[in-house]
């Protein structure tokens, strides 16, 4: 038996008990007092593993992981959010079995179709997320795998768009996508129906370890928790300095919202339109570039995806998350290029 921890990416945060709370395997906000003061449906997405999962190198050919799922409930975001284990050798899938709910093994046999085994191969294992796997042990039982070497470690901070809603399953949500293609350790921290720039997202994010970060939220802004264009561009500028401050030089690529037809001309309780917040996200971005970050980089969201590649009005179906890695990916690459931030 391996030790699974070893293999375990894209976790920041010590799996803790938060007082009175069941425990959370693998948390993704800070669960001590940073978290204490986050809004309760920013903790609750937190609590879903998104974007954990586990990475090895070796020639394995067979090999079983025995772990325990706690729900297979999956709300609104269905099955995108995961009843599956699928295994990526070098960037392409090579298996994928159903998970089962409770307390369970899944044993995968490769290579599929007699591939020859390579010692250095790169295996990543993604989880079914959304039943809030707990992973216990890993056997191999054919070949070799050790922990894979540590990649350099991505920030990604946005709403459900980040977390993959409306992708067929976790490994197609674009920030697993273009983690994959920039060989980055993706620590998502995409919060579904939150992410509002909340400050002490903000002060957990300036306290990680991170040499690339990525802010790309403002859709919930607009109508579940109503922002003015007032407030929302002060709050944008507040969570950027924190971020700042706690990474002087790490680049930081800025999106500002893709489009939602519902909400472009529609304003909200305070009078804001998606169309306002997102030129207010533009402006606060481009005026501190002016004023000196050259380590801040703005993607303007809205020409990102298509409205027909949004099923829901919201949320991107996989080609549109396959477009905005492609668009968001390359920002990521030229950042860390142009800042000559190692990679």
């Amino acid at each position: 038996m391996e030790p699974v921890d070893r293999f375990l990416r894209g976790c920041a945060f010590e799996a803790r008990r938060p007082p009175g709370e069941a425990p959370v395997p693998y948390p993704r906000a800070d669960p001590g007092p940073l978290g204490e003061r986050l809004p309760r449906d920013t903790w609750a997405a937190a609590c879903i593993p998104v974007g954990v999962r586990l990475e090895g190198v070796g020639d394995v050919s067979v090999f079983e992981l025995e772990y325990e799922t706690r729900c297979d409930d999956l709300g609104y975001r269905g099955d995108g959010a995961g009843r599956s284990f699928a295994l990526f050798r070098d960037g392409e899938r090579v298996a994928e079995l159903p998970a089962r709910l409770g307390r369970a093994r899944v044993r995968f046999e490769l290579p599929p179709g007699g591939a020859p085994r390579d010692a250095d191969a790169h295996f990543t294992l993604y989880l079914p997320e959304g039943m809030k796997p707990e992973l216990h042990a890993l056997e191999v039982i054919e070949g070799s795998l050790r922990p894979a070497p540590r990649r350099p470690r991505w920030l990604c901070y946005g709403d459900s768009i980040a977390e993959g809603w409306s992708a067929s399953g976790p490994a197609w949500c674009w920030p697993a996508i273009a983690a994959r293609e920039l060989a980055l350790d993706l620590v998502n921290l995409g919060y579904a129906g939150a992410a509002r720039g909340e400050i002490a997202s903000a002060e957990s994010i300036a306290e990680l370890e991170a040499r690339v970060i990525s802010v790309t939220h403002g859709t919930n802004c607009w109508t579940r928790t109503p922002h003015s264009i007032a407030r929302f561009r002060a709050g944008l500028e507040d969570f950027l300095e924190i971020v700042r401050a706690g990474h002087p030089d790490t680049p930081i690529v800025a999106a500002s919202p893709i489009v939602r037809p519902d909400a472009e001309k529609t304003a909200n309780r305070l009078g804001a339109t998606l169309e306002d917040l997102r030129r207010a996200f533009e402006e606060v971005v481009r005026r501190r570039i002016a004023a000196g970050d050259g380590a801040l980089f703005l993607v303007e969201g809205l020409p990102l995806v298509a409205p027909e590649q949004m099923p829901d009005g919201i949320h991107p179906d996989d080609a549109g998350h396959a477009a905005l890695a492609r668009a968001l990916g390359a920002a990521l690459s030229r950042a860390l290029h142009q800042t000559g931030a190692p990679t």
